[in-house]
């Protein structure tokens, strides 16, 4: 069987990267790597340290570039691609354009879909936007579901979606963490470049920071003045990955530049990101990806965002929802910091994500070896 595995972003990247290792695994598959560069070198990052060379690289990140330029590029991109490739399944993960129009170009060709991450809701085409629309017409199209979650899986029942379609696997990012995790461990020279930062800051708690969702970009100067209000305290240091779209980068050097207590770096390569979720006392984020990491090595996380398509983890107290008001932003994260009760609460619960061996559930599904359905 000829697989494309099709995707574009660093987050598609870490979650994919487990799994095409699995399928290469498997004898009967031969298994091909299509690249958008949605994300250029956020993404290359991953695919180096993941070992993939992509058999084709679409190249289509524009500065700037609104949707519908992005999704007319995927589309022909995309279509031209499976036209050469003829690929017997193609494979998305989560909720990307790429992912959506990944999905779309096979539907128009007949060729069926297998989507990793399948099954999040949030309830709201608004939030995140446009993640849970693309989300939505992916779960129409594809014939395989790998839902990382039972909440997921439901979703999936509740929408009609055939329940012998539906395979509840753990999220891969969880595996991507663990082999992560394992390589810094034997291998600490891989995240050399915060040695600086942890000496640094080694008498101060860090809060880690992401922040890059672009219903979140009239929020962002909001947002940055919270960071700047906690920054004052001279018990924290923020360290701030900062994403390189405009919209975020303004905002935050317009507020945030020249502050003691502030670090904004260049975004991280994985293990980088790794060891800095390990460095942090919390986190404050409103990427779908951290919500699933950080609660996994024990890490409090606090969701810049209205909703979430990850309600397991506010479930399990490893996260709570706190919007993008600046007061409730700062006085949620200073309630962690001087509360070491409400601190332990949500640091020792449970990431319910999770065992770190979803890619090769998938891979056997795929594959033919697993017929059991969720």
């Amino acid at each position: 069987m000829r697989l494309l595995v099709v995707f574009g972003t660093r987050p598609e990247a870490i979650k994919l990267f487990p799994v095409i290792a699995a399928l290469r695994m498997q004898p009967d598959l031969e298994v091909r790597v299509c690249v958008t560069a949605q994300h250029r070198e956020m993404l290359d990052q991953v695919l180096t340290l993941a070992g993939i060379a992509p058999e084709i690289d679409l190249d289509l990140m524009r500065p700037d570039q609104s949707l519908d330029a992005l999704s007319a590029a995927l589309l022909t991109g995309i279509g031209a691609t499976l036209d050469t490739e003829k690929p017997d399944r193609v494979i998305v993960q989560g909720d990307t354009s790429t992912a959506m129009i990944g999905a779309l170009a096979a539907y128009y060709r007949k060729i069926p879909v297998a989507h990793v991450e399948a099954g999040l809701r949030s309830g709201d085409i608004g939030h995140p936007w446009p993640e849970e629309v693309n989300r939505r017409i992916v779960a129409t199209i594809a014939d395989l579901h790998f839902a990382p979650t039972r909440t997921a899986a439901d979703a999936l029942r509740n929408e009609g979606i055939d329940p012998a379609s539906i395979y509840e696997t753990g999220n891969t990012v969880i595996d991507a963490l663990i082999a992560t995790r394992d390589r810094l461990r034997a291998d600490p020279s891989l995240a050399r470049g915060l040695d600086d930062l942890a000496v640094r800051f080694a008498d101060r708690r860090i809060v880690a920071v992401t922040t890059h969702r672009r219903e979140n970009f009239d929020a962002m100067t909001t947002i940055a003045s919270a960071i700047a209000r906690i920054a004052e305290r001279p018990d924290i240091a923020v360290v701030f990955p900062v994403h390189p779209n405009p919209n975020v980068r303004g905002a935050m050097d317009a507020v945030l530049t020249g502050l003691p207590n502030v670090a904004m770096i260049d975004p991280l390569d994985y293990p980088h990101f790794v060891r800095l979720l390990d460095m942090a006392h919390l986190v404050l984020t409103d990427s779908g990806g951290v919500q699933e990491e950080a609660p996994s090595l024990g890490k409090p996380v606090l969701v810049m965002r209205e909703t979430t398509e990850r309600p397991e983890g506010i479930a399990a107290g490893t996260a709570r929802l706190v919007g993008t008001d600046a007061d409730r932003i700062v006085g949620e994260t200073f309630t962690l910091l001087d509360d070491n009760s409400a601190y332990e609460a949500m640091a020792r619960a449970h990431g319910p994500y999770g065992d770190g061996r979803a890619a090769q559930r998938i891979a056997r599904i795929i594959a033919g070896g697993d017929k059991t359905s969720s």
